[in-house]
């Protein structure tokens, strides 16, 4: 009776342990630990896993593109050494996260993810000097609040989820509430040096402004309910 009592538990404990051994593919980390590793590590393997368009606009040097949405992105992974760390990071973490849990199942064994992709490694001060000015300057960005009303501004990108799930509401208030506030959607990709400067690491990203002066703010999803909360 105990040994038909104790199998059980025994396959139980088995398979939970097992379990817990895949269940941690990959280890995220902050732009400046990221940075570290890459340092500390001899001709570190670094996959920007982005479109080669995003590649070519900016990436970490030393990286490769290995385009997480592309038809060929198993063949390519195969290039590089599993049995040596690799470290994966995209614009803001979505692709990343997917890619890096693709690498775990290829068989590699050490997997750094970006935490906040290139949104945060930029926030972060570590993305290299640029003097060109990409998309509005601050003094036009200061321009927009020139009113009487609220003003709320809506950083926003085409590749971000939650920003497509907002962008329908976001347009209707434009017209519903032109009255009291003024509602400015600024596309980030076009915007990258007021995106640089506002240390903006996250997308969707609203800023409301009451006579020049931020009021209110946040980043990420919210709900039109929520929002309207806030106007």
């Amino acid at each position: 009776m105990k040994f038909r009592l104790v199998l059980p538990l025994l396959i139980c404990c088995f398979l939970a342990s097992c379990q817990a051994q895949t269940a941690k593919k990959y280890e995220t980390i902050a732009p400046l630990a990221f940075a570290e590793k890459i340092k500390a590590t001899p001709n570190a393997q670094i996959l920007d896993v982005r479109t080669p368009e995003e590649y070519n606009d900016q990436h970490i040097d030393n990286a490769k593109n290995v385009n997480w949405n592309s038809d060929n992105f198993v063949e390519k992974s195969a290039a590089f050494d599993k049995s040596k760390p690799v470290f994966v990071y995209c614009m803001s973490g979505g692709r990343s996260k997917q890619a890096s849990a693709k690498l775990s199942e290829l068989g590699f064994t050490t997997i750094y993810e970006l935490q906040g992709g290139i949104l945060k490694w930029n926030a972060a001060g570590l993305a290299p000097k640029n003097d060109r000015i990409i998309g509005m300057c601050s003094q036009e960005y200061k321009e927009l609040l020139n009113t009487d009303k609220k003003v709320l501004v809506n950083f926003y990108a085409e590749w971000c989820a939650p920003c497509k799930q907002m962008a329908p509401y976001m347009t209707r208030l434009q017209s519903e509430l032109k009255d009291n506030v003024v509602i400015i959607r600024l596309n980030a990709d076009e915007n990258k040096t007021l995106i640089s400067e506002m240390k903006i690491d996250e997308l969707p990203a609203l800023f409301l402004y009451e006579n020049k002066e931020v009021k209110w703010q946040h980043s990420g999803f919210i709900s039109e309910e929520d929002l309207k909360k806030q106007l």
